[in-house]
């Protein structure tokens, strides 16, 4: 795997859970507070921090061809998850992930919310709801840069991928202040789920003592063939009815 191919791989799955983070952020500003929405942001982004310093040297420690099956087993449970939602949204029989109806049901949950601060935050259901938001979506975050990162021998350049994606996102939210609905999320997530699932079989396999031919090469035939079968899957299940509701942020 390239050092592009690996910024390119982690800065689209952390891409994805930045839309979402941000979306949420943006509906606790509007609606209730900047202030201690910003508060929550900030509050969780040092948890994380901590999260991730304590991760981090547990992780090195772990012998290469454990941690390559370990990781395998989990990037595969998320990305035949991620993979399965692709494919129901794209083939009509679940509803596309839609930051415009999220951000307003956000925003309608939280304006119908009591008023009230704590610990001299001014609004504590600003602050909650923007430090769940980052804190959830962030694991997935550091999941990703610490997995991908360890196991290619370069965390550093997965960390500066992951923050490139986390910046980008978070600063084009901020400065039109509304969801990132013209990102293509939904295509994004399928691309996302594609990756997963492929490095999930490749490091996996690897971790488990197979030996791939033509080593890394080898991707280059496993993800276009993830890839073609998901789309025949979506092309073999697809229905001529839309689902007609939008899915909540997350999910």
């Amino acid at each position: 795997m390239t050092p592009l191919a690996l910024f390119i791989a982690v800065f689209l799955a952390c891409a994805v859970e930045a839309v979402e983070a941000t979306t949420i952020v943006l509906a606790a500003g509007t609606a209730r507070d900047w202030r201690s929405a910003f508060s929550g942001t900030a509050a969780a982004v040092v948890v994380l921090a901590a999260i991730v310093a304590g991760l981090g040297p547990a992780l090195s420690a772990v012998p290469l061809r454990g941690l390559r099956l370990a990781v395998g087993g989990l990037l595969l449970i998320f990305g035949l998850q991620w993979l399965r939602k692709a494919i129901l949204r794209a083939s009509g029989h679940k509803a596309l992930h839609d930051e415009n109806r999220i951000f307003d049901d956000e925003l309608a949950a939280a304006r119908a919310a009591a008023h009230g601060g704590r610990f001299s935050v001014p609004d504590w259901y600003a602050f909650t709801l923007a430090f769940k938001g980052v804190l959830l979506e962030g694991l997935e975050v550091a999941f990703i840069a610490l997995t991908f990162g360890t196991n290619q021998h370069d965390v550093p350049l997965a960390a500066v991928a992951a923050g490139v994606a986390v910046v980008v996102v978070a600063g084009a939210g901020v400065a039109v202040r509304a969801p990132l609905a013209r990102v293509p999320e939904n295509t994004m997530k399928f691309v996302v789920g594609v990756m997963l699932t492929s490095f999930g079989m490749f490091w996996g396999s690897e971790g488990a003592g197979a030996r791939w031919p033509g080593s890394d090469a080898a991707l280059l035939v496993v993800v276009p063939g993830v890839a073609l079968l998901g789309l025949g899957l979506t092309a073999l299940l697809r229905s001529p009815v839309p689902a007609p509701s939008t899915e909540v942020a997350g999910s």
